[in-house]
């Protein structure tokens, strides 16, 4: 297998110098992104838009749980497919995601929102583990939280609420979506990367995951579901 050059500790450690200091640039751009997301303007979107959740019909207001702030991320759903069938790539971002009481200290809400029916999408959510609030919306009400967007993509949402009144300050989808991803940010730092072919590798670097689902799953399945399989929980979301 291709491997780096090796060299003696003083060239290595220069060229980790004249890297750090690229990643420093980049820490303080992101930085400086943060900072210009937070001044963006909001716009209004309607608080009783209706969600169901463990209790029965909510509201987008009642998500909030009483916080100041809520983070929804918009979690794509095959209705009436098995749990092997659905979404690798919002499985791998719920996957990332534990504990909230960081977020909780800051006055901020995390939850899930499947655009599908509540029942078998919540029984998903029981047999992957995850503990964070998981809602659903299907029909007008989604359609209304996504306004001028894909219906049937994965999306991460950011809103504020004064008192009754709820805005949406923030969004993005797609590769947008990996701000939740911890595996690919620890793979990032390993010497082969991510090892899909669409990255900037030098020849002889093992790349052999396609970036078109099967990166995300292995044997048929979102690669997290097995060791809930394992573990003897049930996959049966009817």
């Amino acid at each position: 297998m291709t491997l780096p050059p090796i060299v003696d500790r003083a060239a290595f450690e220069a060229e980790v110098a004249r890297l750090r200091a690229r990643e420093k640039v980049h820490t303080k751009e992101a930085d400086a992104i943060a900072a210009q997301r937070r001044r963006l303007p909001m716009v209004e979107v309607p608080a009783d838009t209706e969600l169901a959740g463990s209790s029965g019909a909510m509201t987008l207001l009642d998500a909030f749980e009483g916080r100041r702030q809520l983070i929804l991320y918009y979690f794509m759903w095959h209705a009436g497919h098995p749990a092997a069938e659905q979404c690798e790539g919002c499985t791998w971002c719920s996957s990332q995601v534990g504990e909230l009481s960081y977020l909780h200290s800051r006055d901020i809400t995390y939850a899930i929102l499947a655009q599908g029916p509540y029942p078998e999408s919540a029984r998903y959510h029981e047999f992957m583990g995850w503990t964070m609030p998981w809602y659903a919306a299907e029909g007008e009400p989604l359609e209304t939280l996504l306004t001028g967007r894909t219906v049937g993509m994965m999306h991460l949402i950011s809103y504020v609420r004064d008192e009754d009144r709820v805005f949406e300050t923030w969004w993005t989808t797609r590769r947008g979506v990996e701000l939740l991803d911890n595996s690919y940010r620890l793979m990032d730092l390993t010497v082969f990367g991510r090892q899909e072919p669409h990255e900037d590798s030098p020849a002889g670097w093992p790349q052999p995951w396609p970036v078109d689902g099967h990166n995300l799953r292995t044997n048929g399945r979102p690669i997290p579901q097995w060791s809930r399989l394992e573990s003897g929980h049930s996959d049966d979301l009817s």
